[in-house]
């Protein structure tokens, strides 16, 4: 799971240092930067799934995760004589163990820890994208490749001087210069056959691909309900960026009797299936009292979603009761479908959505994140899904520790990240001003034209 990005000159973020949460949350005003974080993580993640090797960032296009561009579209202030350059730290979910080559499972440790960072440096050379610098960073160790000031194409790999004293150790006869990072997170194969102890480095690349492979994003346009769906049995990873394939995601965790529970180490008598857990949340929420798919006819492949408005109402097509539950469906299915320790990265999950509704999915993601250990990142103009998860805090349901809120603003032209202090009553120490508007201006304007039209009411009588 993440903990830690710091980014530079990337979109309009100069800097940004953001800690995670188990529930991170990025408020602000419109166009002030709080997409751009996601859409980093999306650029890393789509980057790592290209697969032309040759690629150093992946800008994407209309059908990918993240449409940015060039590099000059997406360094900070289009200045491509900038560099962008990222740390990214996360924990990894089982213990990692380097050994020393031939020891075996009992032979001498090098290494071990449970978190892992990356570094990386990109920018422009003659007008090419260039990575000119890669690191890991692992029990207190930087594993760097770098490129040589004299030389910028021959790049040497190194480490810091540690306690642990280790060095790369060179095979005799090989003494060329290695070439530059593969993408933004793969040391050159030629790392392998140029050093005798660097057999390892693949152990961080592989950890930072399911990284990658463990990031999961719903956008905040949301596709709209149909009156019949088709299903040719696929299992889909997710849900779909607008939320296009949650019936199919339904309809395959069905299919393999997909359990799912309320709590944590429940018993067997707890758990649900997978509909009835999503039933059970529309329910809770209060959007609808029933929800089922079901085959228009044996063997057609086509299905309905149902739902029931109240216990004594009839079923109805989705696209008959409003827009809401289309709306909230994909962000339920995709928390409960992800694999237990991924990340989820949501837009604006709160759209179409009535306040008291809005609430309740703090309660969702509050929920999820401690039972099923899902991560879950959400940029949101929601006042009311903010205001549950402080009162969460205060009612001890959830740590201050545990949720991280972020004000994210405009300031002469660079996006700025103030970390909201969440104190263990719930309360919010460094409020910004006017952070969801003039609530207070608005309720003395009311009362002033009120009285100003009473009192001028009275004169004409």
């Amino acid at each position: 799971m993440l903990n830690v990005l710091k980014l530079r000159n990337f979109k309009a973020w100069r800097s940004a240092d953001l800690t995670f949460g188990k529930v991170t949350g990025l408020f602000g005003p419109n166009s002030a930067g709080k997409s751009s974080l996601l859409q980093f993580l999306l650029l890393l993640k789509q980057t790592r799934n290209a697969t032309d090797r040759g690629i150093v960032l992946d800008f994407g296009g209309p059908a990918e995760l993240a449409n940015l561009g060039t590099f000059s579209d997406v360094v900070h202030r289009h200045d491509a004589r900038k560099k962008i350059d990222w740390n990214l730290n996360w924990t990894l979910p089982k213990e990692l163990k380097i050994r020393s080559p031939g020891s075996g499972p009992g032979g001498s440790l090098l290494f071990s820890g449970r978190e892992l960072s990356t570094w990386c440096e990109v920018g422009l050379r003659h007008g090419s994208l260039w990575s000119y610098r890669l690191a890991y960073e692992f029990d207190g160790v930087y594993f760097t490749l770098q490129s040589r000031d004299a030389s910028p194409e021959d790049f040497v790999l190194s480490t810091n001087d540690n306690e642990k004293a280790f060095r790369f150790v060179r095979i005799q006869g090989r003494a060329w210069p290695l070439p530059h990072p593969v993408k933004t997170h793969l040391f050159p194969t030629q790392s392998r056959s140029y050093y005798q102890n660097a057999y390892f480095l693949g152990d961080f690349e592989l950890a930072y691909e399911n990284l990658m492979d463990s990031i999961y994003y719903l956008g905040p346009l949301r596709e709209y309900p149909r009156r019949e769906y088709h299903w040719s049995g696929s299992r889909p990873s997710d849900v779909g960026e607008r939320g296009e394939r949650t019936v199919d995601a339904i309809l395959a965790a069905t299919r393999d009797n997909v359990v799912r529970t309320l709590r944590p180490r429940a018993q067997r008598v707890s758990l649900m299936s997978f509909q009835e857990i999503i039933a059970h949340w529309l329910t809770e929420l209060n959007i609808i009292h029933d929800f089922r798919l079901e085959e228009i006819a044996p063997g057609t492949n086509l299905y309905r979603a149902l739902v029931r408005t109240t216990p004594s109402s009839v079923p109805t097509a989705l696209p008959d009761v409003g827009f809401g539950v289309s709306q909230v469906l994909p962000a339920l299915v995709l928390l409960y479908y992800v694999p237990e320790g991924s990340t989820v990265l949501m837009e604006q999950p709160e759209i179409h959505l009535h306040p008291a509704v809005q609430s309740g999915l703090a309660d969702v993601m509050l929920n999820v994140a401690r039972v099923r250990n899902i991560q879950i990142v959400v940029e949101s103009h929601s006042e009311h899904l903010m205001r549950r998860l402080q009162r969460r805090v205060a009612e001890e349901t959830v740590s201050s520790d545990d949720v991280k809120l972020y004000f994210v603003s405009a300031q002469n032209g660079h996006a700025e990240l103030s970390n909201l202090d969440l104190n263990m009553w719930g309360e919010i120490e460094n409020w910004p001003e006017h952070f969801f508007g003039d609530e207070m201006g608005e309720i003395a304007a009311i009362a002033e034209a009120s009285l100003r039209r009473k009192i001028g009411h009275k004169q004409v009588g």
